[in-house]
C-alpha cells in the first residue's frame, strides 16, 4: 500500500469519525430537548411545540394508540385526571425516550420569597469519612476499615438505636474493647456489621470514623399552597463533606434575621448572612422531607404572615419561554421584592431536575448588592408572565449573574 492510499485511509477514518461525533452529539440535543414528562391541566386547552424531528404513539392503558408527531404543534386537551405514555423515536426510527403525559388539576400556590433558618436532624448518623489514629499502645490502627465506608448511616450499635452523635460517642466508651455489631443503612440495603474499638493514646475508645447527625442554614422559602405546606431550596440538603443527599428524621424552619450580604464574585460566590435563634418562639414550621427537588413540610400562621403575596397560578414547563422572568427574594429578611432576570436556556434532563432552566440576572439593583445569585437564595420564586414557574436552585462559580432553576411542577407535583 503507498503512502497516498495510507493518507486517504487515515482521512476517511477521521471523516467517518466525525460523522459519528455529530450524529452522536444530535441525538443528545434532541435528547437533552425532549422532556421525560409533560403535565396538562384538565378541562383546558394546551398547546405545546417542541420541534423535534420525532413522532411517536401516545396511549393510555388499555386504550388505542394515537399517532403523534412533535416537529409541529401539538394540541391537547382532557377533561380528567388520566396519564397516558409516548414512545418518541427520532425521524420515526430511532428510539428516543419514554415520556410520561399526565392530566393534572390546575393548582395555585402562594409564591414565597422569604429567608428561613433551616435545621435537620439525620435519620441515624452519617459517616462522613474513615481514617487512622494512634493507638494506646503506640501503633497506628483503623477499626473501621473495609467495615465502613463514607456514606453510611449508623442504625443502631449492638441492637440499641443511636440518637444522635454524642449517644454514639458516649455509648462507644460503655463498649470499651468489646465487640460492637453496628446495623447500617448504605443506599437502601440494611445490615450489620462488626468491629472492635480500640483506645487511642488519650485513652477514648474510637472506631476511625469522622460523623455528623445534623445540618443548618439559611434558604429561601418557594411556596405556600392552600393548605399550609410548603416547598423551599429547589434542591436537596446534601451532606458538606460526602455530598449525599441526608436523611431526614426530622427538621425545622426558623424566623432568621439577615445580618448582611457578602457580595459573589468570579470563583468565590456570595451568601446571605443570618442569625438563627433555635428557640421555639422562632419555629417557623417542620421540615417534612428532603429530597433533590427541595425541602417540603408544614409551616405555621406566622410564616404565612411575612409572604407578601396572593396565590397564583403554576406554569408548567410548556407554558415556560426563553425571554424575561421576576424573581421573587429578600435581601434584608424583610419584604421580598421581585427582581428582573431572563431565561436564557431550558434543557429538558431528568438526572438533573434542578438545573433545567438557565437563567441569569439582568437586575442593576440586584448585581449592584449580591454580584447576581448568591448562596441563601435557593428557593427564590421565578415567575414569568404571572405566573409561578420555578426556583433558583444554583449559581455559576464563575459568573454570579446566572445560575440554574427547577420547575415549579417538580417541586409542587408528586410523582
Amino acid at each position: 500500500m503507498d503512502m497516498k492510499q495510507k493518507y486517504r485511509r487515515i482521512l476517511y477514518m477521521m471523516l467517518g469519525n466525525g460523522i459519528c461525533l455529530l450524529a452522536c452529539a444530535l441525538y443528545l440535543s434532541f435528547w437533552h430537548r425532549t422532556p421525560d414528562r409533560i403535565k396538562i391541566r384538565a378541562g383546558e386547552r394546551e398547546e405545546m411545540n417542541l420541534a423535534l424531528p420525532a413522532s411517536g404513539m401516545l396511549r393510555a392503558s388499555g386504550d388505542k394508540a394515537i399517532p403523534v408527531s412533535l416537529d409541529r404543534t401539538l394540541i391537547f386537551y382532557a377533561n380528567e385526571k388520566n396519564s397516558y405514555d409516548l414512545d418518541v423515536k427520532l425521524f420515526g426510527i430511532l428510539p428516543l425516550k419514554h415520556v410520561s403525559l399526565q392530566v393534572i388539576d390546575g393548582a395555585s400556590v402562594i409564591p414565597a420569597g422569604v429567608p428561613v433558618g433551616i435545621y435537620v436532624k439525620t435519620d441515624g448518623v452519617l459517616v462522613i469519612g474513615t481514617g487512622e489514629f494512634t493507638g494506646f499502645d503506640g501503633v497506628r490502627t483503623s477499626p473501621s476499615e473495609s467495615v465502613l465506608k463514607t456514606g453510611d448511616y449508623l442504625l443502631k450499635m449492638n441492637g440499641e438505636d443511636i440518637t444522635g452523635k454524642k449517644m454514639f460517642m458516649n455509648t462507644l466508651q460503655k463498649i470499651g474493647d468489646g465487640d460492637l455489631i453496628l446495623t447500617i443503612r448504605r443506599g437502601d440495603e440494611v445490615f450489620d456489621v462488626k468491629t472492635v474499638p480500640v483506645q487511642d493514646q488519650a485513652g477514648t475508645y474510637k472506631i476511625g470514623i469522622w460523623i455528623r447527625d445534623n445540618a443548618q442554614g439559611v434558604g429561601t422559602l418557594t411556596y405556600i399552597d392552600g393548605n399550609g405546606g410548603f416547598g423551599a431550596l429547589g434542591h436537596g440538603i446534601n451532606d458538606m463533606d460526602t455530598s449525599t443527599l441526608m436523611a431526614l428524621k426530622k427538621g425545622t424552619l426558623y424566623h432568621t434575621d439577615i445580618l448582611g450580604v457578602k457580595k459573589g464574585e468570579a470563583g468565590n460566590p456570595g451568601e446571605l448572612t443570618g442569625l438563627i435563634d433555635y428557640g421555639d418562639g422562632n419555629i417557623l414550621g417542620s421540615i417534612q422531607r428532603n429530597e433533590d427537588k427541595g425541602i417540603f413540610g408544614v409551616c405555621g400562621e406566622a410564616l404565612e404572615a411575612e409572604v407578601p403575596f396572593g396565590p397564583v397560578e403554576i406554569g408548567l414547563k410548556q407554558e415556560t419561554e426563553i425571554g424575561p422572568v421576576k424573581i421573587l427574594c429578600s435581601l434584608d429578611g424583610e419584604t421580598a421584592k421581585l427582581y428582573d432576570a431572563k431565561i436564557t436556556d431550558i434543557v429538558y434532563d431528568r438526572e438533573h431536575i434542578n438545573r433545567e432552566i438557565v437563567l441569569q440576572i439582568t437586575d442593576r439593583q440586584l448585581i449592584e448588592e449580591t454580584g447576581g445569585i448568591i448562596q441563601g437564595m435557593s428557593g427564590a420564586p421565578i415567575l414569568q408572565n404571572g405566573k409561578l414557574i420555578g426556583a433558583v436552585t444554583h449559581v455559576f462559580v464563575q459568573d454570579a449573574t446566572k445560575g440554574y432553576g427547577i420547575f415549579i411542577e417538580e417541586m409542587l407535583l408528586e410523582e
